[in-house]
């Protein structure tokens, strides 16, 4: 029997409309897949106590999932610990940024960025399966640097034990993007001040050895090719 085929497109919910500018929007799942594998940081956030917490951290896709991984001690992982086991989970909302250009119009007011981003609601569990557990963070560090993965020491079991990872699904997702030039007022065309877009480019250096590498160990080819 087939499969059936994912859907083109998010289903779009009062949380992933945004308010403002929503011609910028788009519950495209292309689009949204492409702006998460081009970066492997995102920003989690949920509450503790009752008051909001953000947390910078790595994070991987592996279809429709993502998955974010921390010491078995972090606050984040052992909230989600307690609540898997005798509720919903962790409600969280994760979000992903490119920043493209710096738009500088003649108005201060008009002033901008040119931007990806992605915003995820959803409810993170954890992650018990040793087999997902592994996959996950193989697919973890190959978000940041494909190949690599398979090229390092797998965790052992001590290691898998002091590691949990949160499963996160991509339900409730959105994408949103600007481009393009400065958006100054008619009247402000004759002022003279610069205006324009100073792009933004992410790029790699040249790979720097460790000082206890063995001379013999060639570049790996996903690092050259960078």
């Amino acid at each position: 029997m087939t499969p059936p085929q994912a859907s083109p497109s998010y289903r779009a919910t009062d949380r992933t409309v945004p308010t403002r500018a929503r011609e910028r929007a788009s519950h495209d799942r292309e689009l949204v897949h492409a702006i998460l594998d081009e970066t492997s940081v995102c920003h989690l956030g949920f509450l503790r106590d009752g008051a909001p917490v953000v947390l910078p951290t790595l994070y991987g896709r592996v279809g429709d999932t993502l998955y974010v991984h921390g010491s078995t001690g972090s606050r984040p992982l052992r909230t989600a610990g307690r609540a898997g086991q005798t509720g919903p989970g962790l409600a969280v909302c994760l979000t992903v940024t490119h920043v493209d250009g710096l738009v500088l119009a003649r108005s201060a007011f008009h002033h901008s960025i040119n931007y990806r981003s992605v915003v995820v609601h959803g409810t993170a569990r954890p992650v018990t399966d040793p087999e997902e557990q592994r996959a996950a963070l193989d697919a973890l560090v190959d978000h940041v640097l494909p190949g690599r993965s398979s090229d390092s020491r797998p965790a052992n079991a001590r290691e898998l034990a002091a590691t949990a990872v949160l499963r996160l699904d991509l339900d409730e997702v959105s994408a949103k993007v600007r481009t393009g030039p400065p958006a100054d007022d008619p009247q402000d065309g004759a002022l003279p001040y610069w205006t324009g877009v100073v792009p933004l480019v992410r790029g790699y250096g040249a790979p720097v050895p460790a000082d206890d590498l063995d001379p013999s160990v060639p570049l790996p080819s996903y690092l050259s090719a960078l």
